[in-house]
């Protein structure tokens, strides 16, 4: 059976992205992630709920998303800004996902900040990459991924995937990923 693929006729355009501050003016819609959104991604959930309660539910990530229609034939990209902090000793990260539609990958330009791509397939197979400055990640067909903020200012990215991937959030927050990155001794470590 051979699923129908139809793609809009769209006009072209242009928008203006504020790089600096990581931002996406005409944005089709802007995705903000409160602590209070990340409950069940974090190890520490105690730790959590402090943070939430102490500095009143902050805005852990927020993504910027382009006016492309979802569908094939169509890339669809956006910014990811990932701010600086900790869930106890855990870094900000986002909640990650792989595609609904599984045999398609994506590409992270990092803009600014310090941090890691961390990624894993379903059977449990875990890759990280370092984000810096002018750095591209790729994550492949098939692989879920998440960003992880190690740095001290914003993790802001670009990132592009073909407009019928879709996002599969569910699958992440049952199976977590194998690793995690943590602050100690004020280092970088994966545990």
């Amino acid at each position: 059976m051979q699923l129908s693929r139809i793609t809009s006729m769209i006009e072209p355009f242009a928008l203006q992205l504020d790089l600096a501050a990581g931002t996406m003016a005409g944005a089709e819609s802007c995705i903000a992630r409160r602590a209070s959104d990340m409950r069940g991604y974090y190890a520490d959930e105690s730790a959590l709920e402090r943070l939430i309660r102490e500095q009143q539910d902050p805005v852990h990530y927020e993504t910027f998303e382009s006016p492309v229609p979802e569908e094939y034939g169509q890339v669809k990209f956006c910014i990811s800004k990932l701010y600086p902090g900790l869930v106890g000793d855990e870094y900000f990260m986002t909640k990650g996902h792989y595609h609904q539609t599984a045999e398609t990958g994506e590409i992270y330009l990092c803009l600014r900040g310090q941090g890691l791509m961390m990624m894993k397939t379903a059977q449990g197979v875990c890759n990280w990459q370092e984000f810096a400055p002018g750095r591209l990640v790729y994550a492949p067909p098939f692989w879920a991924h998440r960003s992880i903020n190690t740095g001290c200012e914003p993790l802001i990215s670009l990132c592009m995937y073909p407009g019928d991937a879709g996002h599969n959030y569910g699958d992440i927050r049952t199976e977590g990923f194998p690793k995690r990155a943590f602050q100690r001794d004020g280092k970088v470590a994966i545990v």
